[in-house]
């Protein structure tokens, strides 16, 4: 018959104390070592990202010799600023910029408010099918755009919509399903408790959700609101297929424009162009990622 020791282990006579000591530097370096394989993993998924900005920001400091030598010339030998200069004074850069800005923000600031309140009605109003139907919507956006495009073009050709800005107040009025998708998230986690003291005091839905659910959902408002304004900024199928030269946005004319006296684009002088068409959106979205942070995981609490 065995007996056991106070502070040993059963059968193994191993101190407790003992082992405990030796498992732990044990743990440490295995933390360790994943730790260190998941810096590895972040520093080549940040390279795998933001390789072609630096990539690109490099051919706008080159001379038009380096973009075509061989061997490839990594670094400019000389930064030809006068690049940027070429950029902004060889076409009307300031005008197709305010058109970029005019699509974007009109755009953008109907899309997240037409969102907001289809999000606030499959969340907070009772209705028969409302699941069904928002399942419907969230299976919308497994559609590629390129599916409807040529409907839209032949319908807004109908009723003479073409070279006009009104496709993107259409577009904003109509909602779109990953915004709502994000409101709804959103507001369903807030409590029955705000609309149902509002109802007792005599108020209606309208003024429910523009004074109480609104201004409680700015986080996912700021959210929607970049997402949609990145969007309409990038996009180069909408403007080149709906707005003629004068009147399209700076994406396309930065395509059309920068060519020698031969016809040729001039690859660097475009470079440049589009890295001035890039900073601006890049710097807004560094300046409220943490809206947009705090937005994601607010609307995954519920589902």
């Amino acid at each position: 018959m065995t007996t056991e020791t106070a502070g040993t282990t059963p059968l193994m006579g191993v101190p407790v104390a003992a082992a405990t000591k030796t498992s732990r530097p044990r743990r440490h370096a295995r933390t360790k070592r994943a730790s260190g394989w998941t810096y590895i993993l972040i520093l080549v998924l940040t390279a795998f990202f933001v390789g072609p900005f630096i990539w690109l920001v490099l051919a706008a400091l080159k001379a038009p010799g380096e973009w075509t030598a061989v061997p490839v010339h990594v670094l400019p030998s000389v930064p030809q600023w006068n690049n940027f200069v070429a950029a902004v004074t060889q076409m009307n850069f300031a005008a197709y910029t305010a058109n970029s800005l005019f699509v974007a923000s009109i755009y953008s600031v109907l899309i997240t408010l037409s969102s907001a309140v289809v999000g606030f009605g499959f969340a907070r109003l009772r209705a028969p099918g409302k699941k069904a139907m928002f399942l419907v919507l969230m299976s919308t956006m497994m559609l590629p755009q390129i599916l409807t495009l040529l409907p839209t073009y032949v319908m807004f050709s109908q009723i003479g919509l073409i070279n006009t800005y009104w496709p993107w107040v259409l577009w904003g009025l109509a909602a779109s399903p990953y915004m709502v998708f994000l409101f709804r998230q959103f507001y369903t986690t807030l409590p029955r408790e705000l609309e149902d003291a509002a109802i007792v005091d005599g108020a209606g839905w309208g003024r429910i959700f523009f004074s109480i659910f609104l201004p409680l959902s700015r986080p996912v408002l700021l959210t929607s609101f970049l997402l949609s304004f990145m969007w309409a900024w990038g996009d180069f199928i909408g403007p080149a297929l709906f707005l003629d030269l004068d009147r399209t946005t700076l994406a396309v004319a930065i395509t059309a424009w920068y060519q020698d006296p031969a016809g040729n684009v001039i690859p660097t002088v475009q470079a440049a162009a589009a890295v001035l068409y890039i900073v601006p959106v890049l710097l807004i979205f560094f300046g409220f990622q943490r809206y947009f942070i705090r937005s994601s995981i607010g609307s995954g609490i519920k589902g």
